[in-house]
């Protein structure tokens, strides 16, 4: 049973571009691996950009700054 977990920062994902990503990535893991897309486990995470830190700084500060 194939666990899968997506991360990405909240900034405005919408339901259907997740749900494009959910059966996007069940259907790799059927094609690629040949896995049951029945038993395939997809969880998309959105953490604030407060939260998701890249180089010693929160991409919150980092967006500002234009990096």
């Amino acid at each position: 049973m194939p666990y899968v977990n997506i991360k990405i920062t909240r900034e405005g994902a919408s339901s259907e571009q997740k749900a494009e990503l959910i059966a996007g990535v069940t259907r790799l893991l059927q094609d690629v691996l040949g896995k049951n897309p029945a038993t395939t486990v997809v969880v998309i995470d959105e953490v604030d950009t407060d939260n998701w830190g890249i180089g010693g700084e929160s991409v919150t500060v980092r967006r500002a700054r234009g990096s």
